[in-house]
């Protein structure tokens, strides 16, 4: 399917020209009237992250939605999971969250949930693509019907609650050092008090945005401050959201880092011990380690891959009956709290097992050996891919990996790149493979 405002997590681009105000304006007429349905007054949730560019965006989609009478409730800075969680709770047809996620200040994104909490299917996207190129000039409300909009308080004590109700019954984290990296982002406030609130002596850093310094130098992109911060203060971990907190990156006592498929490692192996997980295996991506596969096999567990996109993820756990998946990059989902990844959530489920084990964080967090992975990323169109040169390399990469590796070339979703993620036991030879596909791209963009 070709998109022409969709990628893998909802619209993003660049603030004021990609997403500039009316696009932003459009598209939340244009989903308001694809959530029309009834004659009761419909309702939306928007939330947002700490860019500068969200409140002009924040401010146009109000325009947009009231315009075609729904009502809007603004929630200010606050995770995307907790957008998803009081979409739900409040009832409401809609649910948006203003972020581009990871990436710099400059950019900005929506994300749209429907009244379930879940991400948009394809066909729904699709739809609401065609209403934005449309006059909807007739589809207004007339002005007695137009909508409302207010902000509303005391959401994120509703969301530190649900947090911290994940937790096993009468669990604290006294006792644990925690040093927490909000990225400068929409989790500043919530997870520092989640987590003191659970008993631990916690250590904030990336809790002063400025608009501008969303995920620099800090969050799970940027893991080095945290490193240092855990080493200084001889915490027993540290833990790195994103932007929009819908992602974690665990540091651990030593001051090395541990990805989204160690920790989903973690977690499946504590809840196949505990009888929680729904089927024994999780939910992944193309993306996801070798090792933590062959982890799960030995533990009596399967890993079912899907595309990029942690809504792919959650697609297919709900089709096929799992409650637990995620994404490398750190998306963690557990659909028995939350319909999308939630990196605050994710953490306490870490923190558990920590507790429970008595254990430090390098030895409960390291569950496998990873085989040898290296990703590269090109700064090219996609139509590089289509070109007779770049699938001649391509094959003959994957012809010389064989059964000892793997090859995953995809366009990013959110960025104009392409991807060249190999593994295999061999480094050299992995490293060998990607590099020659990369050097040829480059000559052929």
């Amino acid at each position: 399917m070709t998109r022409k405002y969709f990628g893998t997590d909802g619209i993003r681009g660049v603030a004021n020209k990609d997403i500039s105000p009316m696009l932003a304006l459009k598209v939340a007429q244009a989903v308001g009237l694809s959530f029309r349905h009834g004659e009761h007054r419909h309702r939306v949730v928007i939330g947002k992250d700490t860019r500068l560019s969200g409140y002009m965006i924040e401010t146009a989609m109000v325009a947009g939605f009231t315009s075609v009478g729904v009502d809007v409730f603004m929630l200010g800075p606050i995770p995307t999971p907790a957008v998803a969680m009081l979409t739900r709770s409040l009832r409401c047809d809609i649910g948006v969250m203003i972020s581009a996620s990871h990436n710099a200040y400059a950019d900005n994104g929506i994300k749209i949930f429907g009244p379930d909490g879940y991400k948009l299917s394809d066909e729904i996207e699709a739809e609401i693509e065609r209403l934005i190129d449309v006059d909807l000039t007739h589809s207004l409300s007339q002005s007695a019907e137009l909508g409302r909009a207010k902000r509303i308080e005391g959401v994120h004590d509703r969301y530190i609650e649900a947090c911290k109700r994940t937790m096993p019954r009468n669990m604290s984290l006294d006792g644990l050092r925690v040093v927490i990296d909000c990225a400068n982002g929409a989790g500043y406030r919530v997870a520092p008090d989640a987590l003191w609130e659970l008993g631990a002596e916690v250590f904030k850093i990336g809790v002063d945005p400025n608009g501008t310094n969303i995920n620099r130098d800090c969050g799970s992109t940027s893991t080095e401050a945290l490193a240092s911060k855990v080493l200084e203060m001889r915490a027993d971990i540290g833990i790195a959201l994103d932007g929009d907190a819908d992602r974690v990156i665990i540091i651990d006592e030593k001051g090395h880092k541990v990805d989204g498929d160690q920790l989903m490692a973690v977690v499946a192996e504590s809840w196949k011990d505990d009888g929680r997980l729904s089927r024994p295996g999780i939910v992944a991506t193309v993306m996801s380690n070798l090792g933590l596969e062959r982890f799960l096999s030995g533990h009596g567990m399967t890993l079912a891959r899907t595309k990029v996109g942690d809504r792919y993820v959650v697609e297919h756990m709900r089709e096929h009956g799992y409650n637990l998946g995620g994404e490398q990059s750190g998306h963690i989902v557990m659909s028995d709290f939350s319909t999308t990844g939630d990196g605050l959530m994710a953490a306490l489920q870490v923190l558990a097992v920590v507790k429970k084990l008595q254990r430090p964080v390098s030895e409960v967090c390291r569950r496998f050996d990873p085989v040898p992975q290296i990703l590269k990323n090109i700064r090219s169109p996609k139509t590089t891919l289509e070109r007779d040169e770049v699938k001649t390399v391509i094959a003959d990469g994957q012809r010389r990996l064989g059964n000892r590796g793997r090859l995953v070339i995809r366009p990013s979703g959110t960025e104009p790149l392409i991807r060249v993620m190999g593994e295999g036991d061999d480094a050299t030879l992995v490293n060998s493979v990607v590099s020659e596909i990369i050097n040829v791209m480059g000559k052929a963009a």
